[in-house]
């Protein structure tokens, strides 16, 4: 029988920097909740909104697989790589930190807000050599069907990790179902509202809820209203 579990929108840790406001679904900085440690191997994701001309000063990461999916305006990039980059709305971008990594992130505008995912998975193999990549997606591959984002394998749809990890992005119109059949015996799916309203499992879900559900081969998904989410099946034992 499918396992589950249900995260509230308003049950997230929150974070005010004034400049930054954040909402962890998982322990995260300041925010720690030994019940929300991960969901699987996924370790961090963070629902950020940063102010214009602010952001994240230079620091480290190190064996973990960073992901960030901008949702409004663009996010610039800089890395101990030489990679200097802006993210938007359509793209998404990865960094394999591996042996270790400095970046720094900052918005782009120096008046509109950007507000954006960041997403960490713990990676299936230590010590890699440092990587990034971004890619610019097509909304209508989404438009009432999942637009796999992000894979295992490196010739695949979408970015991929150093993880037996499989993305998708959604936009349904109210009414429809789909099917969702998980890639891999031992992984897990935990969806999470970007907009709208759907029911899995018997659990309605609404705008920045989050699900996870496991011990199953497939689940549907209803549309109740027009959605958008985020699906990210990952192994739950890693």
């Amino acid at each position: 029988m499918a396992q589950t579990i249900y995260h509230a929108a308003n049950t997230r840790g929150k974070a005010d920097f004034g400049w930054l406001k954040s909402f962890h679904t998982f322990s995260f900085g300041q925010y720690y909740n030994p019940e929300r440690m991960h969901f699987g191997a996924l370790r961090v994701l963070n629902d950020d909104t940063v102010d214009g001309g602010k952001g994240f000063g230079k620091h480290p990461h190190d064996n973990m697989e960073i992901i960030s999916i901008p949702l409004q305006g663009g996010l610039k990039h800089l890395d101990s790589m030489d990679n200097i980059a802006v993210i938007s709305d359509c793209d998404i971008q990865v960094m394999s930190a591996g042996t270790g990594i400095f970046h720094e992130e900052h918005n782009d505008d120096l008046h509109d807000q950007v507000k954006f995912l960041q997403i960490w998975v713990y990676p299936n193999v230590l010590d890699v050599e440092p990587r990034y990549d971004q890619l610019t997606l097509n909304k209508n591959d989404r438009h009432n069907k999942l637009q796999q984002v992000l894979s295992p394998n490196k010739n695949d749809e979408g970015v991929w990790i150093y993880q037996n990890a499989w993305f998708y992005l959604g936009d349904f119109d109210k009414g429809l179902s789909t099917e969702y059949k998980l890639r891999a015996d031992d992984n897990g799916v935990y969806i999470f509202m970007l907009n709208g309203s759907v029911k899995i499992n018997g659990q309605v879900l609404n705008t920045r809820d989050g699900f996870g559900i496991w011990d199953t081969e497939s689940f549907n998904i209803d549309v109740l209203e027009n959605a958008e989410f985020l699906l990210m099946e990952v192994p739950m034992i890693f």
